[in-house]
């Protein structure tokens, strides 16, 4: 089996205090409790990553490292004890689209890795990219990413799916994950600046 691909370690921390601090805003703005704070923290940051890695038979990454627990609380405990507004803006949602964009690679990649099918091992990249912040707009009870037109899954499942293409053709796995991730990252930022949606249903009349 190849290794399981993984980013330097501080790279990889700074990409899952992204996701939980959107998590811990989430909370924060709904005016729930500290305790709620981290545990919408903590499901953003590591759900979609747990998801995976229980799907493909793999150790639960964030279990055994002893840094993404602290960093999550961390996250949380700023949230709580910084105003909302200094939050607001673009800035986030872009660091957000870096953070879809490699870890639905990365994701793809680790399934990959442990002898996943190309097709399933795409949506395990699009699991790890996405179901953190799903889960957490179920238990805010707002509709989720899959419920909007947005280009994020979008973004997630091209990424991943460069991935696998890349990886299948036996081209040099680097310049790969790094070609899948700029192509997720350009999307999602497509979407950001010009409002780019999906169309919706329409057969009916």
């Amino acid at each position: 089996m190849t290794p399981p691909p993984a980013l330097p370690p501080l790279l990889d921390l700074a990409g899952i205090a992204v996701f939980a601090l959107s998590g811990a805003l989430l909370a924060a703005k709904m005016r729930q409790t500290i305790v709620s704070v981290i545990f919408f923290a903590l499901v953003t940051g590591v759900g979609g990553g747990s998801v995976r890695d229980l799907l493909i038979d793999a150790p639960v990454f964030w279990v055994r490292d002893p840094w993404v627990a602290p960093v999550i609380l961390m996250i949380a405990f700023i949230t709580w004890f910084t105003p909302s507004r200094w939050w607001d803006g673009k800035m986030l949602d872009w660091a957000d689209a870096v953070g879809l964009a490699v870890y639905s690679v990365l994701g793809t990649a680790k399934a990959l890795a442990y002898g996943v099918a190309p097709v399933p091992a795409i949506l395990m990249g699009v699991i790890t990219g996405c179901v953190g912040g799903i889960i957490r707009d179920v238990l805010a009870g707002r509709p989720s990413i899959l419920m909007r037109p947005e280009l994020y899954v979008t973004a997630a499942a091209l990424s991943a799916s460069l991935c696998a293409l890349g990886t299948l053709a036996g081209l040099p796995l680097f310049p790969v994950w790094a070609a899948a991730a700029a192509a997720g990252f350009c999307l999602r930022g497509a979407a950001l600046i010009w409002n780019i949606e999906l169309p919706a249903y329409s057969r009916d009349p």
